[in-house]
């Protein structure tokens, strides 16, 4: 694979780095993102999702989030196919924001990326944790994960660092069974509560649910609702982190991207109506596994503890395609000399980015050990702020400064896609628990802060020239789309 001029290349012939190998085609693309979206969030989330919108009317919940999601896949389907490399929205707001700000965007994206997207694996452990708590005494209590779950939590964390350290093939073939394991959990679940299955329960929606006013209504719930949609929903956008390990990544990732959300709504909306006519709406809206209650209600108690099984490896297997693809945003920064030098180094053997597997893993095992709604709050409202609101600033500016980029998927409808995802990603937002947003925009300042310091170290903008690189607009660059 042809590396991009990079910024300060003299000229002089240097030996070339290490490259990232292009191995993931279009199936393992889709289960990737799949599988790291499918992975505990529906199963804990459910019941949340409930309470916060009042009753059954929770199941419309999943299909604006699926609309919201769509419209900003739509985003990165353009953006990956026409810029596929390791890091995903770190190499767009490069692109985007490097002719007014030089550097700054896509310091703050990655300064921001390693934080919220370990929080947002953690929860898949927190998740994970509560299931085993079906299977093990003493895992979890009234009060919830107790200090031995927390400690399971960890070990766990730590087996899914240990299996990322294998060849992006491999991890590949690996991801793609944990994607049959995922669905076979779904699938069985809603099989499940198809077998006691009460219509006039699912769908006895609460009286005045959807009125303009009141609380506990449709509407009244619909923000915190979609927050919680939101995050069942993120990974789809996965494969476009490891672009610059995908084949043919002008084709697979529009429709990776594409095709996850919408199976995955279609999954989600059936395991919700499914869950609602199995379970009366006061005993779900407190329930910690509601998968394993339909399962034990069916078939017993032995299915119900197999199953869980099947549930908990698609946990694991969600956060280890996160991680997966988490791991690649600092590394192409790195090598641009935009972040810490030490996430620039691959793995002599491997090829895989060893820092940011480590850091990742690291973070994910801290925020494991809060509770799910504060650490679903705290990443969601980092990863709106100065991924999804940029990137949709990103797609307009870059149509407009680089209109010659190589496009080989260009968005539907544009740029309607573009401005439903920015009303939905703004009113997620200010949805968001007001301690969430503080911290949110108080990790951005700090980041800030350390930009400048880097960029008085570097001599870059604003203590220096900006320097215009329009990397994926050159011939030589162009070749690795094909």
């Amino acid at each position: 694979m042809s590396s991009p001029t990079r910024s300060g290349d003299s000229g002089a012939t240097v030996s070339p780095q290490p490259a990232l190998e292009r191995k993931i085609g279009p199936l393992q693309a889709t289960a990737i993102n799949m599988t790291q979206m499918c992975g505990i969030g529906p199963f804990v989330t459910i019941p949340a999702m409930v309470a916060t919108m009042g009753g059954p009317q929770a199941m419309f919940g999943w299909v604006i989030g699926a609309i919201v999601a769509l419209a900003d896949g739509l985003i990165w389907a353009e953006l990956g196919a026409s810029m596929p490399g390791a890091g995903g929205t770190y190499l767009y707001l490069r692109e985007a924001f490097q002719y007014r700000t030089g550097r700054l965007m896509p310091f703050l994206f990655v300064w921001s990326a390693v934080l919220f997207i370990p929080l947002i694996m953690s929860t898949g452990i927190i998740g994970l944790v509560q299931y085993l708590g079906y299977l093990i005494p003493g895992v979890t209590d009234d009060g919830g994960v107790t200090a031995l779950g927390k400690i399971i939590g960890i070990g766990v964390t730590l087996l899914i660092v240990l299996a990322l350290f294998r060849k992006i093939g491999q991890i590949g073939k690996l991801t793609t069974v944990l994607f049959v394991v995922m669905l076979i959990a779904v699938l069985t679940t809603i099989v499940a509560a198809a077998t006691h299955f009460s219509a006039s329960q699912a769908f006895a929606f609460t009286p005045g649910a959807f009125s303009s006013a009141g609380d506990g209504t449709f509407w009244g719930g619909l923000g915190a609702g979609l927050i919680i949609a939101i995050y069942d929903y993120l990974g789809y956008n996965t494969s476009a982190y490891l672009g610059g390990e995908v084949r043919t990544p002008g084709r697979t990732l529009p429709r990776s991207i594409i095709f996850s959300i919408v199976g995955i709504m279609a999954l989600y909306f059936l395991l919700q109506v499914g869950v609602l006519g199995s379970i009366p709406l006061e005993e779900l809206k407190n329930a910690t596994s509601v998968a394993s209650t339909v399962l034990e209600q069916a078939w017993g108690t032995t299915t119900a503890k197999i199953v869980t099984v099947f549930i908990v490896v698609a946990a694991i297997g969600s956060v280890f395609a996160g991680l997966l693809g988490g791991s690649r945003v600092p590394f192409e920064a790195a090598r641009d000399k935009v972040f810490l030098s030490v996430f620039a180094k691959l793995h002599p053997k491997l090829n895989l980015p060893t820092a940011g597997v480590l850091t990742m893993g690291a973070i994910t095992i801290v925020g494991s050990l809060f509770t799910l709604t504060d650490v679903i709050n705290a990443a969601v409202a980092t990863l709106v702020i100065i991924q999804s609101l940029a990137q949709v600033a990103a797609i307009v500016v870059l149509r407009r400064r680089q209109p010659d980029l190589k496009r080989p998927y260009r968005q539907w409808l544009y740029p309607f896609p573009t401005l439903l995802a920015l009303v939905g990603w703004v009113y997620i937002y200010v949805s968001a628990t007001p301690l969430s947003i503080g911290l949110s925009v108080g990790w951005l300042v700090l980041g800030g802060i350390a930009y400048l310091i880097y960029a008085k170290t570097e001599k870059t903008w604003p203590f220096g020239p900006k320097e215009i690189k329009e990397a994926f607009a050159s011939t030589e660059t162009e070749g690795a789309q094909a």
